[in-house]
This record gives structure tokens, C-alpha cells and sequence, in this order.
């Protein structure tokens, strides 16, 4: 396992210095799911939800959010993003699964805006349903696949993940 970047010698919190390194792509995707009662999935499905079309409002936020990483995250730099793709696919009888791809040709990686766009994605879908489901779960905001970088890439192999 490798340092802690975001931390000089004497602890103190610093934005990583990216000036010396070599612009090339960089990738990442990551996913989550929201779980909720199959009578709330069936309401998203047949858009009637009181507030709006549930998946394409969290399809929008997502790539706000992803946008908007570096104004949420402490350390992480604002970057100018060359993709961002997000997926919202229904998982009867009681979920939705998201996944988000972001791309940016730049100094450095992109997995914060990924896990950001499925963070609110999953935010949204609470919220926009929450008036007829308190009981919703965001789970399993997880990196799957990175690429770029000095560190190369990475993809989940699947060893790690929870039993359903």
C-alpha cells in the first residue's frame, strides 16, 4: 500500500502537486445501488413519482456532481471532465443500479468524480422518492475500473464483493 499523498512531511493537509506529470487519459468507473420497496421501483418505472422523472433527474445531478467534485472534496482538483457517462438501470423487484464513467485527458485520476456522479445520483433517488419511501438504501459505492496514471490500472475482480 502506498503513502498518504494528500499529507507533507510534517502532516499537514496539501493538494497534490500534479505540475511534473505527463497529461495522458485517464478513466474511471464506479457503482452503486439504491434498494427500496419494489412498490417505489414500480412508481419510478411508470414515472409517476410527484416530483419528476426519477431516473433522468438522477442522470443530470450525477454529472453535475461529477462536475462539481473539486468544489466538494477538499483536495481534490477542479477538473475540466471529457465524459461523463451514467447508467441507471432498473434491478426489479427493488433496486437501481448506477454506474458512472468519467474521462478526462489531464494529471490526474478521475475516481473521486466517478464515485461523486454515483454518490448523487443515489441522493437524488432518495430524494425524489423519500415521500413514499423513508426506507431506501444507498449501498455499495465502490471503484470497479480505473485507468491512467502512474499507479496503472486497476478493475475489481469480484473477490471482494457482498453477498446478496
Amino acid at each position: 500500500m502506498g503513502e498518504l499523498t494528500h499529507y507533507d512531511e510534517q502532516g499537514a493537509s496539501r493538494m497534490v502537486d500534479v505540475s511534473a506529470k505527463s497529461p495522458s487519459l485517464r478513466m474511471a468507473k464506479a457503482s452503486g445501488l439504491v434498494r427500496m420497496a419494489a412498490t417505489t421501483l414500480q412508481l419510478i418505472l411508470d414515472r409517476k413519482a410527484a416530483k419528476g422523472d426519477v431516473l433522468e433527474t438522477a442522470r443530470l445531478a450525477a454529472i453535475m456532481g461529477a462536475k462539481r467534485t473539486g468544489e466538494l472534496i477538499p483536495l481534490c482538483h477542479p477538473l475540466g471532465l471529457d465524459a461523463v457517462e451514467v447508467e441507471l438501470t432498473p434491478a426489479p423487484p427493488d433496486a437501481v443500479e448506477i454506474v458512472a464513467t468519467v474521462k478526462f485527458h489531464g494529471r490526474t485520476g478521475v475516481e473521486m468524480e466517478a464515485l461523486t456522479a454515483v454518490s448523487v445520483a443515489g441522493l437524488t433517488i432518495y430524494d425524489m422518492c423519500k415521500a413514499v419511501d423513508r426506507g431506501m438504501v444507498i449501498e455499495r459505492v465502490r471503484l470497479e475500473e480505473k485507468i491512467g496514471g502512474a499507479r496503472g490500472a486497476y478493475k475489481r475482480d469480484g473477490s471482494d464483493r457482498v453477498d446478496e
